[in-house]
């Protein structure tokens, strides 16, 4: 997780230098499906100059097999010659990653001494963002929630050991947010999961599970009491349901967006202005982020001499 979020800090700032080439993903949803696929490409420059592609499913029934919602695969290509050098499992590359760039915005948004932790949800979203504010701030305790009380026991007594710091499941989200300096939404939801007089001022808000226009995690009161710092400021225009929606209802006006996180990375933004401002970040997952995920693994296959080697 250390090393990840170092490397979405990395492609981040070399996005906001405009050193990486970021498309809006297109998405596929046949009427009656299931789910969803989206393929997510992407290209970065330099010394290692690489192509990426992210094609994934995203099932949201998943959740209630005990599965990830989250299934495809990352293809990775060299940026000088076009040739396929590694072909990795999307679900695993979604997980730490997007946790990682909640870690990247964390640090650079949450107030220094943050580490109360709301954890809305209980899957594999919330295992890695877990992992990741642990990474970047003490935690003092965590309080975790999820539609089902019971999965939210099950989560926190498979987690428990792994962490010194005190966790306890809450039989709702109110009681898990209030008083909390951290919160992570990372839910399969359609409609606000919190409430605005839950969120304590000075909290910084990592809201992960909405990817798309007509989903959202937070209501538009939420979002109009929060400075709102975005991945990329085209994809919350075009993606966000959790901007969108807010924006339709006039709980927000256009420009209600802060900043990028490239922004704040390449010194162009302060980020945090007070100790009582509410801070979201507002994820969507680029696949720019994917592609630096990939170039991590292979670079590390390669050194260790793990996975399979085929040729192609």
């Amino acid at each position: 997780m250390d090393a990840c979020i170092e490397a979405m800090a990395d492609v981040l700032r070399a996005l906001g230098r405009g050193e990486a080439v970021q498309p809006l993903r297109a998405i596929l949803r046949p009427t009656g499906a299931p789910g969803l696929m989206a393929t997510m490409p992407a290209w970065r420059g330099g010394p290692e100059a690489s192509f990426g592609v992210k094609i994934v499913g995203v099932f949201p029934g998943n959740v209630a097999q005990g599965r990830d919602a989250h299934q495809g695969a990352v293809a990775l290509f060299s940026g000088k010659t076009g040739d396929a050098l590694a072909f990795l499992n999307a679900s695993a590359i979604t997980a730490i990653r997007t946790a990682a760039v909640s870690g990247v915005a964390t640090r650079l948004l949450a107030r220094e001494d943050a580490g109360d932790l709301a954890l809305i949800g209980s899957s594999v979203q919330a295992a890695t963002h877990l992992e990741a504010m642990a990474s970047v701030r003490k935690l003092r305790r965590v309080r975790v929630a999820s539609r089902d009380p019971e999965r939210a026991r099950g989560f926190v007594s498979r987690q428990q050991g792994r962490f010194a710091f005190p966790m306890e499941a809450m039989a709702g989200v109110e009681g898990a947010v209030r008083g909390a300096d951290l919160v992570v939404t990372a839910t399969s939801a359609a409609t606000p999961v919190l409430k605005r007089e839950w969120v304590s001022a000075g909290a910084h808000m990592n809201v992960v599970g909405a990817s798309l226009p007509d989903r959202r995690e937070v209501d538009g009161a939420t979002l109009a009491a929060s400075s709102l710092f975005v991945d990329r400021r085209e994809s919350t225009l075009n993606e966000a349901g959790d901007y969108l929606l807010a924006l339709r209802e006039g709980a927000i006006a256009e420009g209600h967006i802060r900043a990028e996180l490239g922004d704040l990375l390449n010194g162009r933004h302060a980020g945090r202005a007070s100790r009582d401002e509410i801070t979201l970040f507002k994820s969507l997952g680029l696949a720019v982020e994917d592609l630096a995920a990939a170039a991590l693994v292979f670079r590390r296959a390669q050194e260790a001499g793990e996975g399979q080697w085929v040729e192609f």
